[in-house]
């Protein structure tokens, strides 16, 4: 059975294990997975991610979650914004601040995967898909 919304499931996925306080997390891999957890990596809210192949062949993106000191997760939250039902489009006046500046927001630009901040310096809008804090 296909899937609908596999970014909506990696989301699902990483905020689940952060509640259950799992060191890492597995899921199918795909070109787009990959960008958004090189875009978690690179504004530290994940340790490091690899693609692991399975004992059966298959391929798996593994995400190592990252902690603070006590033990509370540094994600805090995994939003979905735009959705295959309803699509949600901004311009680069429009890119938000998550948490003033604390949090990001992930975005499809025809430039590829970026963060907020990268977007509003390469002076694009794109498709806003997920904010994190």
């Amino acid at each position: 059975m296909s899937m609908t919304d596999p970014i909506a499931d990696m989301l699902t996925r990483i905020r689940n294990a952060c509640g259950s306080k799992h060191r890492r997390v597995d899921m199918p891999v795909s070109r787009m997975k990959t960008e958004i957890a090189r875009i978690l990596k690179d504004n530290d809210f994940i340790q490091d991610y690899a693609t692991v192949e399975t004992e059966d062949g298959t391929k798996v993106l593994r995400v190592r979650l990252k902690y603070a000191a006590g033990g509370q997760p540094v994600i805090r939250a995994l939003e979905r914004v735009s959705t295959p039902g309803l699509r949600k489009y901004v311009g680069v006046a429009e890119v938000p601040r998550v948490r003033n500046g604390l949090g990001i927001a992930i975005l499809s630009t025809s430039k590829g995967l970026m963060s907020d901040r990268e977007a509003r310096q390469a002076r694009t809008g794109g498709e806003l898909l997920a904010l994190v804090w």
